[in-house]
């Protein structure tokens, strides 16, 4: 296989459109055979149907839509028989039979599945021998869903923890990236237009967050009720915090973009932002927060790994840069600020927008975090399941009072 070739069908494994794409095809087809043999239909299009709705990009995903899709199909079967022990099909038993079956969709609880009790209801009202086909098309979609449920449970779907990981290290690449060119821009002259520029890339990069986001929900959902995954809990706290951390920076970084906008406004067009001993300072002050922000999407990613040492390594080396640039800075502008003390609000919010920043990212808040949303996850699963919590606590005690040889 030529290079390319191969490259291009391994990103498509990595990608989960394309994996859900060949995992739905194959369920569907797999669904039409099963629904051949056990359906009295020449072409038993239910199935492969509800198998192409039920397959999704995870495990978990797939059981709780393969539940909702059975709930609705089977509600719209039951409707559309009591109707047509009453009435036939005519424009008002349709309209009654939408309303009923929309009606009963919202107590079933088949959520985004609610207009298909009202399809299902419409399409078995308007066939004949309403009787048989309407169990057919029963028998049809529990076979859809069985098979669809049945084919992630043979061949569980990828976990996405990796995607979510590589999402969460773009996303801190972006803001480096950023921070480096505000830092780039420092030593010319300050032009609002320009400083107003990088104001909008933050808030495009603030925007970003929620696709991250979306990469992380499907991350979390594929650690649910997978058989490969023993530490789910563990790998789902700490790509959200790391990315709740990251969340934080990022909406700091737009306020220091805001903050430079600001005093950019006070300046003369063909004055710089700061005196040239500053720029210098800061520019690498702006370069240390970018590669600890980096540093520490890669430690969050590779939290489980042989590099995660490597990645606090390299987080600690650029925290303490920065802290130490930084003080430099806050001694260079206080004397600014003696001097001119017009614009010793922008100095100090600007300070501490970069505390805030290097605070977030130490280890020792990035390890209280971790161990306090650890907890929270343990209370919540003990409230949810206390008779498992009770049962494990009391074999953990048994095993402690068992006597040793």
């Amino acid at each position: 296989m030529p290079p390319g070739v191969a490259r291009a069908v391994r990103r498509g494994l990595r990608d989960p459109a394309s994996v859900l794409t060949l995992r739905a095809t194959a369920a569907a087809t797999l669904a039409y055979v099963v629904a051949l043999r056990l359906s009295s239909e020449p072409a038993p299009l239910t199935a492969p149907l509800t198998a192409l709705l039920v397959v999704q990009v995870t495990l978990y995903s797939t059981l709780t839509t393969g539940i909702r899709r059975v709930n609705s199909v089977v509600a719209g079967v039951l409707i559309a028989i009591g109707f047509s022990a009453v009435t036939g099909l005519s424009w008002w038993s349709l309209g009654l039979i939408i309303l009923a079956a929309l009606t009963v969709g919202r107590f079933v609880r088949v959520d985004e599945f609610v207009n298909e009790v009202a399809i299902s209801a419409m399409l078995v009202l308007g066939v004949t021998r309403l009787a048989s086909q309407a169990w057919d098309r029963v028998l049809e979609t529990l076979v859809g869903a069985g098979v669809g449920l049945l084919f992630n449970l043979v061949f569980a779907p990828p976990v996405w923890v990796d995607t979510a990981g590589q999402a969460v290290e773009d996303l801190a690449r972006r803001a480096r990236h950023l921070l480096l060119r505000i830092g780039e821009e420092l030593d010319g002259p300050s032009r609002a237009e320009r400083a107003a520029e990088r104001l909008h890339e933050a808030r495009r990069l603030d925007q970003a967050i929620a696709e991250v986001d979306a990469a992380l929900r499907q991350a979390e959902d594929s650690l649910r009720l997978n058989p490969r995954i023993s530490e789910g809990l563990l790998s789902r706290v700490v790509l959200r915090t790391g990315l709740d951390t990251l969340e934080i920076c990022v909406v700091v970084i737009r306020v220091l973009a805001r903050s430079l906008t600001d005093l950019a406004k006070r300046r003369e067009p063909e004055a710089g932002l700061f005196p040239p001993e500053v720029t210098v300072e800061l520019e690498e002050l702006l370069a240390h927060l970018g590669g600890a922000l980096v540093s520490f999407a890669v430690l969050v990613s590779t939290q489980v790994s042989r590099n995660a040492e490597e990645a606090e390594a390299r987080l600690a080396a650029e925290l303490a840069a920065a802290w130490a640039v930084r003080d430099n800075v806050a001694q260079l502008l206080l004397r600014k600020v003696q001097e001119h003390p017009d614009a010793w609000q922008l100095h100090g919010s600007l300070l501490a927008e970069i505390d805030r920043i290097l605070d977030e990212l130490a280890l020792d808040h990035r390890s209280r975090r971790l161990m306090e949303e650890l907890d929270r996850a343990s209370a919540t699963r003990r409230d949810r399941l206390p008779r498992l919590a009770r049962l494990q606590r009391l074999s953990r005690l048994t095993g402690r009072g068992r006597p040793t040889a």
